[in-house]
């Protein structure tokens, strides 16, 4: 598994998760067919308005898992991510060597912060959650996870905004999964 794996990104690989965000976010932005028709009903076949935030709750959840999974490095989320990761550089790789004759260089080694334990029960239910409830999950909608969870593999980097926004999410897991238990085993808020 780890010839196939890998904690690094490269510039190819960030340029297709890159590009990839920018087309979700452009469907979004412009709704309409093939836009943001996520079981909304539609309106006559139009796939429903424009710059709906309820329709970006998809791709945003997938963003957070993806960075989540690269917080688990140890573990099988993190191992998955690796080989998104591969996958994401070959294929960038190609594209960008095909489109401008340059390969990728390394850009970053695709850390976050790393959960503690109170952190790993959240990522825990989260991700046991998902996949109880995956039948019943529409398939616009899980398209949209699925690529917002490559997407924020691929993003999920050490450097920069990116590093900011892997904080927040694990910092985040971190601190509600040490609240909730305080909580439950203390019966009080913290």
């Amino acid at each position: 598994m780890n010839r196939f794996a890998t904690s690094s990104i490269t510039t190819a690989g960030f340029a297709l998760a890159v590009a990839l965000l920018g087309v979700e976010l452009w469907r979004w932005y412009k709704g309409g067919k093939g836009g943001d028709h996520e079981g909304h009903g539609g309106h006559g076949g139009h796939g429903g308005s424009a710059r709906d935030p309820k329709a970006l709750i998809p791709l945003a959840l997938g963003i957070v898992c993806g960075i989540l999974a690269v917080a688990c490095p140890s573990g099988l989320l993190g191992q998955g991510a690796g080989v998104l990761r591969w996958g994401g550089n070959g294929l960038g790789g190609t594209i960008m060597q095909t489109l401008t004759g340059q390969g990728g260089t390394p850009l970053a080694q695709a850390s976050a912060p790393t959960l503690d334990g109170y952190g790993a029960v959240v990522v825990t239910a989260l991700f046991i959650a998902l996949w109880l409830v995956r039948k019943q999950i529409p398939k616009p909608p899980k398209g949209k996870w699925k690529k917002g969870l490559f997407i924020g593999v691929m993003l999920c980097v050490s450097t920069g905004t990116a590093a900011v926004i892997a904080q927040s999410v694990v910092g985040g897991a971190n601190n509600l999964g040490h609240q909730l238990l305080t909580t439950i085993t203390t019966g009080t808020l913290t």
